[in-house]
């Protein structure tokens, strides 16, 4: 059965207002989705959220459909007002629903090198928005997901989840520091390919091999050298502009569909 919210100090709703941390997200190991699309698409990749928040008077077949779902799964239902849902989402147009989801394995361990023949991995990226695109991208190019190697934005916050449009879901995820990724890499089949200008080959035509893991930078800093020289190949994009490169997001993509020509 359905539970009702109808005071803006109670504790529940103080609990899923603070998912909007990721300090919060951490130490609770759960994070907060909003949309019925977004929902949907976590549904049916086969993840439910624990607790479900629906706005009170709205009706759709796919919310009643999770809503039971949820309920069958043995998840918290819970009907709110419009004004309370968007004091949780921070959004003055909140969506009408709105979910908690546990945060799953994300180690390295937890990937199976052999699922796909591409992957991307992003160092340092920051812009939760570049992330969730990267994550829409392995969508897009049916790669084994993304690796975020060292200090990343967080794949679990709602910019990065948004931008995802679901891919978070669907995709492969895993975080590590460099001196774990690169052991991990080396201890089976994989080729590390980086854009770069460093002893670079033309990105077109280029020897990729599979499982190709494609590696982008920092938005603003991009690789480290020393990360660079650790690759197996570099290759380099021509810029006909005055842009000196791309956006890290759009390399890693232009990148995805190159090498899915070259291994496919």
């Amino acid at each position: 059965m359905r539970k009702h919210i109808t005071g803006f100090s109670n504790p529940t709703v103080k609990y899923l207002r603070s998912l909007r941390d990721k300090k919060h997200r951490k130490r609770s190991g759960q994070f907060l989705v909003e949309g019925l699309r977004l929902l949907e698409d976590a549904r049916a990749s086969g993840r439910l959220p624990q607790t479900l928040v629906m706005a009170e008077g709205r009706e759709h077949p796919l919310l009643e459909r999770l809503e039971a779902d949820v309920m069958v799964a043995g998840g918290e239902v819970i009907a709110t007002t419009p004004d309370i849902l968007s004091k949780i989402t921070g959004k003055e147009n909140a969506q009408v629903v709105a979910g908690v989801f546990d945060e799953w394995d994300t180690s390295l361990s937890a990937l199976d090198r052999g699922d796909a023949p591409i992957w991307l991995a992003a160092q340092a990226l920051r812009d939760p928005g570049n992330l969730g695109t990267m994550l829409r991208t392995c969508d897009a190019v049916g790669a084994g997901g993304l690796i975020l190697i060292d200090d990343c934005a967080d794949p679990f916050s709602a910019e990065a989840v948004r931008a995802s449009m679901g891919a978070v879901f669907t995709v492969g995820l895993a975080q590590a520091r460099w001196d774990e990724f690169l052991p991990w890499l080396r201890g089976g089949a994989g080729q590390l390919v980086a854009a770069s200008l460093r002893d670079a080959v033309a990105y077109r035509g280029a020897a990729y091999a599979a499982p190709c893991f494609i590696l982008v930078g920092n938005e603003s800093q991009g690789l480290p050298e020393d990360y660079e020289m650790a690759c197996d190949l570099r290759v380099t994009m021509p810029m006909r502009g005055r842009a000196d490169s791309l956006n890290a997001a759009v390399a890693g993509a232009v990148l995805a569909y190159e090498v899915l020509a070259g291994v496919m």
